[in-house]
């Protein structure tokens, strides 16, 4: 998949597409080179920075789509990384790696300026369906109090979901599951991604608590003549339709 962004073209007509660019600050060199290619392979142009200080200068002097910063850098660590980048005024999302997996240590990356904490190991899939996600948020100063994907309208405000013009009655982690699925139309949420994110656990989870929530979203959101929307897909997770 190629991830573009659109910009105008002073004096030019419409906007030209530039392939979204990543700066990858990652000090193992067969670790770096796995995420390089995994994220090539999807479109973006990847540049590597293998120390704090250089990765510092990096960011500050380019124009990128996101960082994705190890939290164990030489020179520099990351989190001194984000929390300098931040105070000078840098937006550019950023997606912490780390080998701390403690809740403390997640809520110090994002409380210095990350905005996602990827814990290694991970899959490469993650990792990049992770970082398209990041891309596609609103950018700083833009406030969004609605997400829509075709028929479906989602205010974050209210917190209401219609479908159709049809209200959606839905309870306080079906509306989460839904927003987040939202946010990453079109491509694989995996059960990790949500047991994480939306319930928190941080570990290996035999429960069938995410396939109940899951179920009752479905039911709600699909009806029997409607166009599914909320799609499984086999051994890897859940998707719900693109319609961009």
């Amino acid at each position: 998949m190629t991830v573009l962004m659109g910009r105008p073209v002073p004096g030019g007509q419409g906007a030209i597409q530039i392939m979204a660019k990543i700066l990858l600050m990652e000090d193992d060199s067969a670790t770096a080179s796995e995420i390089a290619l995994e994220l090539q392979d999807r479109g973006f142009v990847v540049k590597v920075a293998d120390n704090g200080r250089d990765a510092l200068s990096r960011a500050r002097c380019g124009r990128w789509s996101a960082f994705i910063i190890d939290r164990m850098l030489p020179e520099l660590d990351g989190l001194s990384i984000v929390r300098t980048l931040r105070a000078e005024g840098v937006r550019t999302p950023a997606l912490v790696l780390s080998a701390l997996s403690d809740v403390s240590e997640r809520i110090a990356g994002l409380r210095a300026g990350g905005d996602d904490y990827l814990v290694k190991p991970f899959a490469l899939g993650e990792l990049s369906a992770r970082v398209e996600a990041l891309i596609r948020r609103p950018a700083a100063g833009e406030t969004a109090t609605t997400l829509r994907q075709g028929p479906l309208l989602l205010d974050l405000v209210a917190r209401s979901a219609r479908r159709d013009g049809r209200d959606l009655e839905l309870l306080g982690r079906e509306f989460q599951i839904l927003e987040y699925l939202m946010r990453r139309a079109g491509l694989v949420v995996t059960r990790k991604m949500l047991l994480e994110d939306i319930f928190g656990y941080r570990f290996e989870l035999k429960t069938n608590l995410l396939d109940v929530h899951i179920g009752r979203l479905r039911r709600k959101l699909d009806q029997p003549d409607d166009e599914p929307l909320l799609k499984t897909v086999r051994g890897e997770g859940f998707m719900l339709v693109s319609h961009a």
